[in-house]
């Protein structure tokens, strides 16, 4: 006795090349939040104690965590203080810096019609900022990082 043959897979359905309104969609819902964000930091003063909240790590050790004094550098930022930005927290000053100059090379890079994710960061350089903000952290808590301090 023979066995039938089975019929042949259909082939896989050709995935549609997407628009470059489409891949543009994602870069510029992202950038409209983070302006929205920084818009709501002109809205309440980060600089008034409590406008949005308290840092729980600061709250319960005494110590500022990497990211205090962050909501206060965007602050001044969006009003061109960079200076005034540095001196709350110069980590989160950098990480803006970095993720808007990442922001801008990905929308270029989808207007052209490439359809790439915006960050893809290997495991070397994710130890490589998590070190570096242990550091910073670290840093910010001896005599010698004292100007770190927001």
């Amino acid at each position: 006795m023979t066995q039938a043959a089975l019929p042949p897979a259909p082939p896989e359905p050709l995935r549609a090349e997407r628009s470059r309104a489409e891949l543009l969609r994602a870069p510029f819902l992202l950038g409209g939040a983070g302006a929205l964000a920084l818009g709501a930091l002109n809205l309440r003063d980060p600089h008034a104690s409590g406008s949005w909240g308290f840092c729980p790590f600061l709250l319960i050790t005494g110590e500022p965590c990497p990211a205090c004094g962050g909501l206060r550098a965007m602050n001044d930022l969006t009003r061109g203080d960079v200076a005034a930005a540095l001196s709350s927290n110069a980590a989160a000053v950098t990480f803006v810096a970095v993720m808007g100059v990442a922001w801008i090379v990905w929308v270029a890079r989808r207007a052209r019609g490439q359809d790439v994710p915006w960050i893809r960061l290997s495991r070397p350089w994710f130890i490589a900022v998590t070190a570096a903000m242990l550091v910073f952290a670290i840093l910010r808590w001896t005599p010698w990082g004292h100007g770190l301090q927001p």
